[in-house]
Formats: structure tokens, C-alpha cells, sequence
């Protein structure tokens, strides 16, 4: 490799503070996100329905299954931090149940909320990313959308929906410098798996390749990974951060 093209790998690989949204980043995997982009050095907001976002981000107050607080806060966002360069679709919701019991209402509100809210914010974040010739959407979908769960049609539906979404805005998208990603944990250390008892976590320890659950700060490293300048090649990809639970799907 010549020194031209040391500098020009360099140039291309060297940190550039964007203005980032994280939905959902007032708890869990959310949270870790924000912190960890705002700890890169930068510019993070983090929306949230209740409760309180980390320190050195700014919180904003959004439902994302309403299109007029979707439009709001890109707004508050654009005008405290500038205009969304890096969004994180994370917020998400279940509403298990086996399918003879499931109801439309709880279908309907899984999928509006994790698949058609991703919507809402992607079209948002699509308008001043194609004018700016830059952008990167990043969906946290889940290895249950890849391998499905008795009891969670609703949530593996909506999960499996994203890959789809974010492949055919890689398409729509590409030629402006706006790419299109999914991130798909598995099981992953929260307050809810730490209730769960050693015996069942031994259970799912014994199906992972790695033996063991992963972190929140793992999938928080893909994301930045997928933010940052030198993923500026990689678009329409699903990736995986499960241990090797769902390799092959």
C-alpha cells in the first residue's frame, strides 16, 4: 500500500462527531447505545415516554407511533444538536401470547409500534439525510425476527419486518450516501433476564455457541461500528450479536 493510499484509508476511517438519535435510550439496550455514541464524542439525543435519559444527552419526550411527535422531535433535535446524521430505531415493545389467544389490538400494537414506528423515524430521518448526501439508519431487530418464538408472532413479525425495510431503503437510498442496517441481538443481559433464575439461564447458555448471554455494550459496539465512517460501505446488511445462536438464518 503506497502512502497516497494510507492517507486516503485515513481520511476515510477518521472520527467525524455526527448529530445521532437513539430511540428508546431512557433504559436497557437503548440506554448503553447513548452512552456509548455520546462517550465516541457525539452529539446524542435519546428519546424516551418516561423516565430519564444519561447524562451529556438530550432527552426528548416521543411516542413513536404518533407521526406529529416523530416530526417534533427530529425538530427539538435539529434545533439543539442539528439535523439527524445518525438515527437508531431501538424503542420496542412485546405483548407476548400464544396465537389462539392473541388479540388484534395486541398484534397491531407490536407491529405499529416496533415496525411502523421504525417507519416513521426512517422516513423522518430520510429527508435532510438525502440532502445532506449522508446518513445512517441503523434498526435494532432481534434474532427471535430470524428464528421465531412460540408466543411472540407479534413481536418476531415485527422484528423479521425490518430486515425487509432496511434492504429497500439501502436501495432507495444508496445513491445519496444513506445507508440502511439491522442489528439483531440475541439474548442479551437486562433486568428482565436477571430475573429469570440460573436454571433457565443455564438453559439458554447451553444453546449459544459462546456460552453465554451477551452484554448490552456488545450490541452498543456494533452500533457504533455501523455509525462510523469506515462502515461507510456497509448497507442493507443483517447483523448478527447473539453468540452464534441464529448463524445460518
Amino acid at each position: 500500500m503506497s502512502d497516497s493510499d494510507i492517507r486516503a484509508t485515513d481520511q476515510q476511517t477518521s472520527f467525524v462527531r455526527r448529530s445521532v438519535l437513539v430511540t428508546g435510550g431512557n433504559r436497557g439496550i437503548g440506554l448503553t447505545i447513548a452512552e456509548r455514541l455520546r462517550d465516541a464524542g457525539h452529539a446524542v439525543a435519546a428519546t424516551h415516554r418516561s423516565g430519564e435519559v444519561p447524562d451529556g444527552v438530550l432527552g426528548v419526550r416521543c411516542d413513536i407511533t404518533d407521526t406529529a411527535q416523530v416530526e417534533a422531535a427530529f425538530a427539538e433535535v435539529t434545533e439543539r444538536q442539528g439535523p439527524v446524521e445518525v438515527l437508531v430505531a431501538n424503542a420496542g415493545i412485546t405483548k407476548d401470547g400464544l396465537v389462539l389467544r392473541m388479540s388484534d389490538e395486541d398484534f397491531t400494537q407490536v407491529v405499529d409500534t416496533n415496525l411502523t414506528g421504525s417507519f416513521r423515524l426512517a422516513r423522518q430521518a430520510s429527508r435532510t439525510m438525502i440532502r445532506s448526501r449522508f446518513g445512517r439508519i441503523i434498526f435494532i431487530s432481534s434474532v427471535v425476527g430470524q428464528l421465531g418464538s412460540a408466543g411472540q408472532v407479534n413481536y418476531a413479525s415485527s422484528k423479521a419486518g425490518l430486515v425487509g425495510m432496511a434492504r429497500s431503503l439501502a436501495r432507495e437510498l444508496g445513491s445519496r450516501g444513506v445507508t440502511a442496517n439491522v442489528i439483531a441481538p440475541g439474548f442479551i443481559e437486562t433486568d428482565m433476564t436477571a430475573e429469570l433464575g440460573d436454571d433457565l439461564v443455564a438453559k439458554y447458555n447451553s444453546q449459544i455457541p459462546l456460552g453465554r448471554l451477551g452484554a448490552a455494550d456488545d450490541v452498543a459496539a456494533a452500533v457504533e461500528f455501523l455509525a462510523s465512517e469506515g462502515a461507510g460501505y456497509v448497507t442493507g446488511a443483517l447483523l448478527p450479536v447473539d453468540g452464534g445462536l441464529g448463524m445460518g438464518h
